[in-house]
């Protein structure tokens, strides 16, 4: 007897991680992908728009203009949103409403505090009375299921995702007990992470061959990082978050660095063995080896390494992810794979 497949739902499909996520939900064996929403190609076959899903997603598939209304009347069971914060917002209070499970990639719902949000965001949350309802979840960070009753889901930030499966578990072992200001992040990333936009500075003759630092010295990711740095340290955990834009089209590169006199790398990754031990997803890296975006790009994994030196007492941790698919699409797919009980890396590999 054939298994009934999920139906889902895509918002947002017609930036870099829609597309991604319409590349993977329309080749995973236990969904059905009926909705590909995008207001910009309405109408439009979802195979022209984007040639190289041609052969993966049915010919008649076109995109939809849907709105938050439309889409929580609809029977689709669970709905991705792809979409810029303040807009998720919109899609996510119908459709909870409507008892559809939500993953929401966009920031609306990774803050617990709409004062904190206000502060970073520039305007008030659009939905905090469902604030109490959503959950922020990495899939190796929180391993209890207890979140998988939530009816919203927040997806982490793709710089937050290479920062914290790095440094939350080094945390929770009390390996870790930065003074503020004294763990220091610096991170890389490919353009793709500024989603598509015709601006001058993202064009091909601007990027290539160029790097810089931005968003400095609170940047909004800052907020998320530290909020869930907290929770796993017990108490604030003040960080240094320096980002920087890449010549490259995917991937993040971070090197956090940190004092921690007396703890030796090879404490450090005992720490993640444990921590990751059975999870696929994520790659310690033996010593001397060290992670590059070429290596995990195309793919929902990531490599961590750890260097402890001893001249400056400093633990040097560095990490490496694709945006797009763990720092976004593939790590919303891995938390749908466990919300229904299927294989992590089902429809992934």
């Amino acid at each position: 007897m054939a298994t009934q497949r999920l139906s889902i739902g895509i918002v947002g499909a017609s930036g870099y991680t829609g597309e991604e996520l319409v590349r993977i939900l329309a080749r995973h064996p236990r969904v059905s992908l009926d909705a590909v929403c995008s207001r910009s190609l309405a109408g439009k076959a979802v195979a022209d728009e984007m040639p190289r899903l041609r052969g993966v997603v049915d010919p008649a598939l076109a995109f939809s203009a849907s709105s938050p209304e439309a889409c929580a009347q609809s029977g689709v069971q669970a709905w991705f949103l792809a979409l810029p914060h303040g807009v998720a917002a919109e899609y996510a209070r119908p459709l909870v409403a409507a008892g559809r499970r939500v993953l929401d990639l966009s920031a609306d719902f990774r803050l617990s505090d709409p004062a904190l949000y206000r502060t970073y965001y520039g305007h008030e949350h659009p939905a905090p009375e469902l604030l109490g309802k959503a959950r922020y979840v990495i899939p190796e960070l929180e391993p209890a299921g207890d979140w998988k009753s939530a009816p919203l889901l927040a997806c982490p930030g793709c710089y937050p995702t290479s920062i914290q499966l790095p440094v939350v578990p080094l945390l929770r072992a009390g390996l870790l007990r930065p003074e503020p200001g004294r763990l220091v992040i610096n991170s890389l990333s490919g353009v793709s992470g500024a989603g598509k936009k015709a601006e001058a500075a993202y064009l091909f003759c601007e990027r290539d061959g160029s790097a810089k630092a931005y968003g400095l010295p609170n940047h909004r990711h800052v907020a998320e990082i530290e909020e869930q740095f907290a929770r796993a340290a017990g108490g604030p955990v003040v960080v240094q978050f320096n980002p920087h834009l890449a010549p490259m089209h995917r991937g993040i590169a971070t090197t956090i660095t940190v004092p921690a006199p007396g703890v030796t790398a090879a404490q450090v990754e005992a720490c993640w063995r444990e921590a990751y031990a059975g999870r696929p997803f994520v790659q310690v890296l033996r010593p001397g080896d060290f992670p590059d975006t070429g290596h995990v790009a195309g793919s929902n994994r990531a490599a961590l390494s750890a260097v402890a030196d001893p001249r400056t007492g400093n633990l040097v941790l560095t990490s490496a992810i694709d945006n797009l698919l763990k720092g976004a699409g593939g790590q919303a797919v891995q938390l749908l794979n466990l919300l229904q009980g299927w294989p992590e890396s089902e429809g992934l590999a």
